[in-house]
């Protein structure tokens, strides 16, 4: 049986004898989390999503000339707001930022100076670290949260149920990307979920969301699930993230010819 071949947007299966003949203009940095997902989807459901939807678009856009590469996928993100629930993994945002700067620091190092950040958790929080490092490095970085302003206009044409985590949206993504892991009842062939039925707090304002707060999830949820998941189909996994994939692959192309002359990225 031939072994396919290694892709060569992706860092982790290329050589250093291809590295050195091709070199890159754009690299993706995935960046995940390692989390309950209500009752039903894996640990690593960030995780998974972001190289997925990173993988797809890098291989679109190196089909269409872009020299873009994809590093490693991190599994690790921000969840002091979920500690009470077990072996959530948490790295604190000031350690989340070092790990960037160092992979900015190694990037630039290595000439490669145009870095998108594609982020799958939203305890992540990503926009300090581009301000602060914007003057300081001459690497240009971008950040994309894809489930937020890159599929924006998608959800609402193709989900029922507003998402906030482990609902509608992420549970078809898993059952498209990684069936065999999303948890069904023996018996039913149901989903394993709760409803993902979410605590308002005692505070209008709050709820409201004119005023912020690190919400504590082993209170604002009853197994970790914010948005109901029962109506998620892999069709409509498959239709999110082969549209997100598209959006993102079209800025890499666009991003990878661009020069970095004075006025980028005007």
């Amino acid at each position: 049986m031939t072994s396919p071949a290694p892709r060569p947007w992706l860092l982790s299966e290329i050589n250093y004898g291809f590295v050195k003949a091709n070199p890159y203009q754009v690299a993706v940095l995935a960046m995940g989390a390692t989390e309950p997902h209500n009752l039903h989807l894996p640990y690593g459901t960030d995780h998974y999503e972001g190289d997925a939807i990173s993988s797809r678009a890098c291989e679109l856009a190196w089909q269409r000339g872009a020299k873009v590469v994809q590093l490693p996928t991190m599994p690790y993100g921000t969840e002091t707001n979920m500690m009470e629930f077990p072996l959530a993994m948490n790295l604190n945002p000031s350690t989340l930022m070092q790990v960037i700067k160092d992979i900015v620091d190694s990037l630039a190092k290595h000439k490669v100076l145009k870095l998108v950040i594609v982020n799958s958790h939203g305890g992540n929080d990503f926009k300090p670290v581009l301000r602060e490092l914007t003057d300081k490095t001459p690497v240009k970085l971008f950040l994309c949260e894809w489930y937020r302003g890159l599929s924006a206009d998608l959800g609402p044409k193709i989900f029922e149920n507003p998402d906030d985590h482990a609902g509608e949206m992420e549970t078809s993504l898993i059952q498209f990307l990684k069936p065999h892991l999303v948890a069904t009842d023996p018996v039913t062939g149901k989903l394993a979920a709760d409803a993902g039925a979410v605590a308002k707090t005692r505070f209008d304002a709050v709820n409201k969301g004119w005023v912020s707060i690190t919400r504590p999830w082993h209170l604002l949820t009853t197994n970790s699930g914010s948005g109901n998941p029962h109506q998620a189909s892999a069709e409509k996994g498959r239709a999110l993230f082969e549209q997100v994939a598209e959006r993102l692959s079209g800025f890499l192309v666009e991003l990878s010819a661009s020069p970095l002359d004075d006025q980028f990225p005007f």
